[in-house]
């Protein structure tokens, strides 16, 4: 096990962050344990499921496969950053809006994948979207309806 310690400095939903992590601490376990932002959640801790993705710079990443110390003077968006002045996203008021919500535990990861598809593509396809949320997986199976919340966003141009 790897005892060795570093610290970094993250920027994590607009709050710069110092934190002292073992080597081999994952970005979801700071997340989580170090700076108490559940809403990325750990499904399969094997990168294959997506309820732990989060944006690093803007990019959809897989925080339980990305070692904390990869993740120094870089900046993170979780969930909990997209809601701004106690204001939900578009997003996420379009997930609440077309019930692509079911048990929750992997929409984070899906809000965060289409947040980073939109703010490349403004008017995906419904092919686009599809292959956007490729790495997220929804056991409750509410994938059309999640497709029909970012297609909603994307028409009234809320990013």
């Amino acid at each position: 096990m790897d005892n060795h310690k570093s610290i970094i400095d993250i920027n994590v939903n607009g709050t710069m962050h110092t934190i002292e992590v073992k080597n081999n601490w994952t970005l979801l376990k700071v997340l989580r344990d170090e700076l108490g932002l559940t809403g990325s959640k750990c499904g399969c801790d094997k990168g294959q499921c997506g309820a732990c993705t989060v944006l690093l710079n803007g990019k959809p990443i897989l925080s339980c496969l990305t070692l904390a110390v990869a993740a120094h003077e870089q900046e993170i968006t979780t969930i909990e950053g997209l809601a701004v002045g106690g204001y939900l996203h578009p997003l996420q008021e379009s997930f609440i809006e077309r019930h692509a919500l079911q048990c929750g535990f992997c929409s984070p990861g899906m809000i965060m994948s289409a947040k980073a598809l939109l703010d490349e593509n403004p008017n995906p396809s419904e092919e686009e979207i599809k292959y956007s949320l490729r790495g997220n997986l929804c056991r409750c199976g509410i994938y059309p309806k999640v497709v029909q919340a970012i297609q909603d966003t994307a028409k009234k141009g809320g990013m």
